[in-house]
């Protein structure tokens, strides 16, 4: 019996109400808590030592009507959850990814740390369904980004800012699209595309491949058209994905950046001293575009995500191989013809449409100055 099936089989007995052993009363409180998240439309439950369980509903934390949580008891409840290999990395190395599922609430991404010595966790209620990409509500004509024939599209922004969401919806856009042959590596899978008129592999970081070097190599093997890589972590990873885009793959990835400019600096900077401009000349080769995003209050509720969008050319790439990123944001505007568009003009729009306040989006620009001209 597979992992999947021991708990789905403790979930049956939690939805009929059979008796339990200790460790499927741990997961009938977690169960407890998602049912919350659920019921509220909230995106995460929080879980902290010395807190009651919270639940993020839009920007809000809202915690739950219980007694403050002791460490022990979050990781007795997130640890049922967890299958063998995670349990092994959080007794090993203080930290687990993994996804949980159910037949009713749906799936679940799990991250479990320690925070001052005790269990403390974050639970992402993920979507059921990859949303289309027009429904983001992400600046128009992002779509050209999924009919790239080859090259490294990077997707940056804060954590919880959509970045997986928004490769998913490409993914989406290709697959509805294109035959093509898709392989997603993900740490972890938390998007599932059904095979529409393309052929998608997911391939699970500790369920189906030890860590990412191991499956991007092994994807390689597999005459792949697009490659999806969830998160560029280490200079491994960069040094491989730069060299499957130089070699007629699509490559699709993401990093906790803010910028075009910090985002061609994260990846440079991930290497040794000595081989960073060598790096820069691989980037500036495989480099395809560079779409960067971030969630804005809405006014009235909710949130709205603001982006800016360097499809790069000639021009960009000397900047990178000089490495002169701070000249990547005059290029954004050089190339507004290829579908380029700054941070300042997608807050502009927001603020037009009645969607953003201006003292916020006034914040939020890089380049304060520009946005006050845009606006008049």
């Amino acid at each position: 019996m597979t992992d999947a099936d021991d708990l789905d089989a403790i979930v049956t007995e939690l939805n009929t109400g059979a008796s339990l052993p200790v460790a499927d009363e741990h997961l009938a409180r977690l169960r407890a808590w998602l049912e919350q998240v659920v019921a509220q439309s909230g995106s995460d439950l929080l879980l902290v030592a010395g807190a009651p369980p919270c639940i993020r509903v839009e920007a809000a934390v809202v915690p739950l009507a219980e007694a403050p949580l002791g460490g022990e008891e979050i990781a007795d409840a997130v640890t049922a959850a967890l299958p063998p290999y995670a349990r092994k990395s959080f007794r090993d190395k203080g930290i687990a990814d993994a996804s949980f599922r159910t037949p009713d609430l749906g799936r679940f991404r799990i991250n479990l740390h320690r925070e001052r010595g005790r269990a403390a966790a974050a639970i992402r209620r993920l979507p059921s369904a990859v949303p289309p990409l027009a429904s983001l509500g992400l600046p128009a004509g992002l779509d050209a980004l999924s009919k790239l024939p080859r090259g490294l599209v990077l997707v940056g922004g804060p954590t919880g800012s959509g970045k997986t969401t928004t490769l998913a919806a490409l993914v989406n856009e290709i697959n509805l699209r294109e035959q093509r042959h898709i392989i997603t590596i993900e740490d972890p899978l938390e998007y599932d595309h059904q095979h529409r008129r393309s052929v998608v592999e997911h391939v699970e970081i500790g369920v189906d491949a030890p860590d990412f070097p191991t499956a991007l190599r092994a994807a390689l093997r597999q005459a792949p058209d697009i490659i999806v890589i969830g998160e560029m972590r280490d200079p491994e990873t960069m040094q491989m994905a730069l060299a499957a885009a130089e070699t007629g793959h699509l490559v699709l990835s993401s990093l906790h950046t803010t910028d075009a400019a910090s985002t061609v600096a994260r990846i440079a900077d991930s290497f040794p001293l000595e081989r960073q401009n060598t790096v820069r000349q691989e980037l500036a080769m495989a480099l395809a575009a560079i779409l960067v995003q971030t969630l804005m209050p809405k006014i009235g509720g909710g949130r709205v995500p603001a982006a800016e969008l360097l499809m790069v050319g000639y021009g960009a790439r000397q900047h990178i191989r000089k490495n002169a990123v701070h000249h990547l944001h005059q290029e954004i505007t050089i190339t507004r013809k290829y579908g380029s568009f700054t941070l300042e003009e997608s807050l502009a729009d927001l603020v037009r449409q009645g969607f953003v306040d201006r003292r916020d989006a006034t914040t939020r620009a890089a380049h304060p100055e520009e946005l006050d001209r845009l606006l008049g």
